[in-house]
């Protein structure tokens, strides 16, 4: 997708995601927001939200009454992969940056911008193990973010995750439409020097207070 800089991108819809990278699309005709590791974002407008996924995870999730939606991009850290179920023991550091924030802080967005539980919807994509050097944080992510849908009682629509392949993902929250194209044909190893970045700041980053999970 390409971006069209004579085209000004108003402030987005909901607070709190001036620092996310929104560009027009041209394909679509539609304002795009790219989302990197770490990051989610929220709208309350007919706008798309893409990102690249290697080993980590994003979860689209709407309210189908309203169409107020975001997505995520995240991975566990290494180490806290089930210390994260041991609540403010655990250890925390960007909150984004772990599964169980990310969800949360999603879709806590979501409700407070005109969401109900009860009509949330969930897509999930993700986990591919495309560094064959790491450690299979894939399938560990995986399996987190299909258990946190289930405790939480979450209903889930459809999923894409494991494989070795990236993905390409673009999502509408307000019609709740994804598309999804598995890259076989990795030309660069962009996606997989990001990740591994990403993945090695998890292990250095700084802990932050008390948190409270759900």
């Amino acid at each position: 997708m390409n971006s069209n800089s004579s085209v000004k991108i108003n402030r987005p819809s909901v607070a709190g995601f001036e620092h996310v990278n929104r560009y027009w699309d041209r394909e679509h005709e539609i304002v795009a927001a790219k989302i990197l590791p770490g990051e989610y974002y929220v709208t309350q407008e007919n706008e798309l939200i893409t990102t690249v996924l290697g080993s980590c995870i994003s979860a689209c999730i709407r309210d189908k009454e309203t169409g107020v939606g975001g997505m995520n991009h995240f991975m566990l850290p290494e180490t806290n992969a089930s210390r994260l179920k041991q609540g403010s023991e655990a250890i925390v550091g960007n909150a984004t940056r772990y599964g169980n924030y990310a969800m949360e802080h999603l879709i806590n967005s979501i409700l407070s911008n005109g969401g109900k539980r009860k009509n949330l919807e969930v897509k999930v994509f993700g986990g591919g193990k495309i560094i064959p050097t790491l450690t299979d944080v894939g399938m560990k992510n995986i399996d987190f973010v299909l258990d946190y849908i289930d405790q939480e009682g979450l209903k889930l629509l459809s999923q894409d995750l494991g494989d070795i392949y990236p993905r390409k993902v673009i999502y509408f929250p307000s019609t709740g439409k994804v598309g999804m194209k598995k890259i076989q044909d990795l030309h660069n190893d962009t996606i997989a020097q990001r990740e591994k970045q990403y993945f090695n700041s998890l292990k250095n980053a700084p802990v932050e207070g008390d948190v409270e999970l759900f």
